[in-house]
């Protein structure tokens, strides 16, 4: 599990307007980093040191000399090598700011496109005017940064399109649909991780639905908001069967005093048995419930955040599915209780008409428990599904589908290509 106070700025653009100023981009970008890392002053000497090779503010002043040429190019490599610099020097204190490693990254991008060699002259430093007594920071000209607290509104505005958002869920015996779209049923007993990112960790806790059973439901689940400076207290949800609370474990209902606490917040549209919790600070919807004796997990959140974790956090349910030890095929059941197969497939079919994953689960579900009221968490799950897919063709899932399997290098590799286009304006 991450450390829970530690929380880098979920950012990872994939493409910017060329009209906007690179100083305001990055002003915008830079909402948050680690309180020893210093990549924000890495950015703004960056900034002060290509600034002048705008020809007087013009976007397109840095593309007179082409592919690795003119002086505008010379600059730019002089420019790049020294924000370089500026990040290894820092890197000790920035391991895991997302900010930090997009921008290594980034730089590389920028000095292969751009041709420029590693060795070679830096960028004098920028010259610092005396501080004025009593001033604020000083702030540049141009429109003002967006709230840092509003992941979507911070995104859109930097790149003029919505971010993409990724679809998890957990439900019945229990039944995990991944980011990726695998779909697997689980055994699963004990405390699993659904997420363990940067910015969330999500545990389930699952016993066997039955002495003896394979299958399993989840019991307990338990959510960590992770610190994130001027947004949000660290925050922790948990909810047990016949326990669904409407408030954090310290009894609040929002992210706590600081300036963008509002940027967390919970509410119940069900009290006992549907609890919704919203953090638009990471472009992130949670849905809980409770049914037929076990909870419901569905959560929609954003590609960057989703993305945010290192090696060690590697196991995580939403991310790469159940391990292959831990996998039930649903032809595997035994029935309890009175329902026939032919039962249970004509009460999933009222609620489920498409024999999909859906369908299929609800049918193991019923069968393996003997209760009827199994239906409704598949059709929840669904309707959650229907409300969070960011692409509806992907809503039917069957079982000649197959998912990509994800690690985290396969999840964190978009960002060598897509989170640092923000940086190409200044061609």
């Amino acid at each position: 599990m991450g450390d829970p106070g530690q929380s880098p700025s979920p950012w990872c653009p994939h493409g910017s307007p060329p009209t906007l100023s690179i100083l305001t981009l990055l002003l915008l970008l830079c909402g948050h980093a680690h309180s020893q890392c210093k990549i924000l002053r890495c950015n703004a000497e960056y900034v002060s040191s290509t600034l002048s090779l705008r020809g007087g503010g013009s976007p397109g002043a840095l593309r007179g000399g082409g592919r690795g040429g003119g002086v505008g190019s010379s600059g730019l490599c002089r420019a790049l090598r020294s924000y370089a610099l500026c990040t290894r020097r820092t890197a000790r204190t920035c391991r895991g700011d997302l900010a930090f490693h997009s921008a290594v990254h980034g730089i590389e991008d920028l000095m292969i496109q751009h041709n420029c060699s590693r060795q070679g002259p830096t960028a004098p430093p920028p010259p610092r005017g005396p501080a004025l007594p009593g001033a604020g920071p000083v702030r540049s000209s141009g429109p003002p940064a967006p709230d840092p607290c509003d992941y979507e509104g911070r995104f859109f505005r930097l790149n003029g399109q919505p971010p993409g958002f990724l679809h998890c869920a957990s439900f019945g015996d229990p039944h995990v649909r991944s980011f990726h779209h695998h779909f697997h049923t689980c055994r699963v007993q004990g405390a699993w991780p659904l997420l363990d990112n940067d910015f969330l960790f999500v545990q389930a806790t699952s016993s066997p639905v039955a002495s003896g059973a394979n299958a399993t439901t989840t019991r307990k689940l338990t959510i960590i908001f992770k610190n994130m400076q001027e947004c949000i207290d660290q925050k922790v949800y948990q909810a047990e069967v016949d326990n669904l609370p409407a408030a954090f474990e310290d009894g609040s209902i929002n992210g706590g005093d600081r300036p963008g606490g509002s940027s967390l917040s919970i509410r119940t549209a069900n009290p006992g048995s549907h609890v919704e919790i919203r953090a638009a600070y990471i472009g992130t919807t949670i849905i809980i419930r409770q049914t037929a004796g076990q909870l419901s997990f569905s959560i929609k959140v954003a590609e960057d955040v989703a993305r945010a974790f290192s090696a060690e956090q590697d196991l995580q349910l939403c991310v790469g599915g159940c391990p292959p030890s831990q996998r039930l095929s649903r032809s595997e059941r035994s029935r309890r209780g009175a329902i026939t197969i032919d039962t249970a497939r004509q009460l999933c079919k009222e609620g489920l008409p498409v024999e999909d994953a859906y369908f299929h689960s609800c049918v193991f579900d019923v069968l393996i428990s003997g209760d009827p009221n199994f239906t409704v968490a598949a059709q929840a799950a669904l309707e959650d599904a229907r409300a969070f897919l960011p692409d509806l063709e992907k809503l039917h899932l069957f079982p000649s589908d197959a998912g990509v399997p994800l690690s985290s290098a396969t999840l964190l590799a978009p960002l060598l290509s897509g989170v640092f286009v923000l940086w190409l304006c200044i061609q």
